[in-house]
């Protein structure tokens, strides 16, 4: 062997071990490399809201971020037991994950008492600033921000709504919880739309199950022509149990939440849930990027949609009209 072959091999084998070791330096680097971590807590069953937590994924993998490869997911679900919530929240932080997502108020109150620096994003809230989360919608201050479901206007065009299925429409009543923070807003929206439809409220609250029957009775004794079912836990819990109770005495009902659609209600009216939960994937990024959550103004609803249960329609001897019926979103036959 030459001295010239000689001395390209050694420069090739010094090449190939300087590759191996930058390759395998890389390697360990890459290992190290903390990939971020998401908690997500919810009251309620993981498989009870799909469509939400699957809008939420697909908004991070629209910005990018694919579970299981650039980022983690820390699923933890109550199952229906608000009980459970602080022991989970505390979980999350002990695991020490970047950003925790709340899924409704309940959640949001215990995270907050369980840290006050890891970043919370409220992926749906009825009244941050009621429920003391956020000191304004513009300048939250403090680590929690997100999306706050609640739309100063939605009771009135709910009213709307049941004036345009029933346009002799004279007397509502209304079922809400006065312990709910936002209820006593909506009710004043829906007040001043009232009195441009010539319309008389009736309001009646609900603090707990006991009190919807009693509801119920008060509607029938008033002479109500239709239901209008602010959202609340006494009242989302009870959903089967309104509607019933709304189809047993022939009363046209709008509800906020979509839930109560496919429990047998018969109108719902109000902000995209799915349009939310997606939303909430946009502040999980900012924060990620290093934006404060305290900097990040809270977002209200820009999407809402509309329900209709025809079959439920058909029970009570009601015809929805036309021009209703174009506008739906989705519509149970």
């Amino acid at each position: 062997m030459t001295k010239g072959n000689s001395k390209r091999l050694k420069l090739v084998a010094y090449a190939a071990i300087t590759s191996v070791m930058f390759a395998l330096c890389f390697s360990a680097q890459a290992k190290s490399a903390k990939i971020p971590t998401i908690g997500f807590l919810s009251t309620v069953p993981r498989d009870a809201i799909l469509s939400r937590s699957g809008a939420f994924r697909d908004g991070l993998r629209q910005l990018g971020y694919l579970e299981g490869k650039n980022i983690l997911i820390e699923w933890r679900s109550a199952e229906n037991n608000q009980d459970r919530l602080p022991a989970l929240a505390a979980e999350l932080v002990r695991l020490k994950v970047n950003v925790i997502v709340s899924a409704g108020s309940p959640v949001t109150r215990a995270v907050k008492q369980a840290t006050s620096t890891i970043p919370i994003v409220m992926a749906l809230d009825p009244d941050p600033v009621g429920n003391g989360f956020v000191a304004s919608l513009a300048r939250p201050g403090g680590n929690i921000t997100g999306l706050s479901a609640l739309s100063p206007h939605l009771s009135g065009k709910q009213l709307e709504l049941l004036k345009e299925i029933n346009p002799k429409l004279s007397r509502v009543a209304v079922l809400g919880s006065s312990t709910r923070p936002g209820n006593a807003q909506l009710l004043k929206e829906a007040e001043l739309a009232a009195g441009t439809m010539s319309i008389r409220l009736q309001y009646l609250d609900v603090l707990n199950s006991k009190d919807i029957d009693t509801a119920f009775r008060l509607a029938h004794n008033e002479h109500a022509q239709a239901v209008l079912v602010l959202t609340g836990p006494q009242l989302n819990s009870r959903r089967r149990q309104i509607a019933d109770l709304a189809a047993k005495n022939r009363l046209p009902a709008i509800y906020e939440r979509p839930e109560f659609i496919d429990e047998g209600g018969l109108v719902v009216y109000g902000a995209s849930i799915i349009d939310l939960s997606r939303r909430a994937a946009t502040y999980v990024d900012k924060i990620l990027k290093g934006a404060k959550p305290a900097d990040l103004p809270v977002e209200q609803p820009t999407k809402f949609e509309l329900l209709i249960n025809l079959k439920t329609a058909k029970q009570i001897g009601l015809t929805i009209p036309p021009n209703v019926l174009a506008r739906a979103d989705r519509v149970i036959r």
